[in-house]
């Protein structure tokens, strides 16, 4: 069992930044790669970016490349996501996940969910 808690939401406005934080807890929780998704009301949930705890590989969607980076602390157990040149389209509620095999990309590679956490970006 891998626990994963969110937090770091919130509101900002366009062109600002926001850090996401994912504290992970559990059995053998290295041994996942972690990934972080989002999902905006009316939509289905979306890859955002992915890496593994030794931060050898790291993936993202191309909306957000050059914008959002994507970082683990080994010592800390947690994953970050730092989101800088928000837009109101990045607005969605943001999830952290564990994927142990299957594509980086796809939701159903990820076994792990944590409860999400809003992020709302105003024009």
């Amino acid at each position: 069992q891998v626990q994963l808690v969110e937090s770091g939401g919130g509101l900002a406005q366009a062109g600002g930044s926001l850090r996401l934080s994912c504290a992970a807890s559990g059995r053998a929780f290295s041994s996942y790669t972690m990934g972080w998704f989002r999902q905006a009301p009316g939509k289905e949930r979306e890859f955002v970016a992915a890496i593994n705890w030794s931060e050898s590989s790291t993936y993202y969607k191309e909306a957000v490349t050059g914008r959002f980076v994507i970082s683990a602390d080994n010592a800390k157990h947690t994953v970050y996501l730092q989101m800088n040149s928000l837009k109101p389209e990045d607005t969605a509620v943001y999830y952290c996940a564990a994927r142990l095999g299957g594509s980086y990309f796809a939701a159903t590679s990820y076994y792990y969910w944590g409860q999400g956490t809003q992020v709302t970006v105003s024009s």
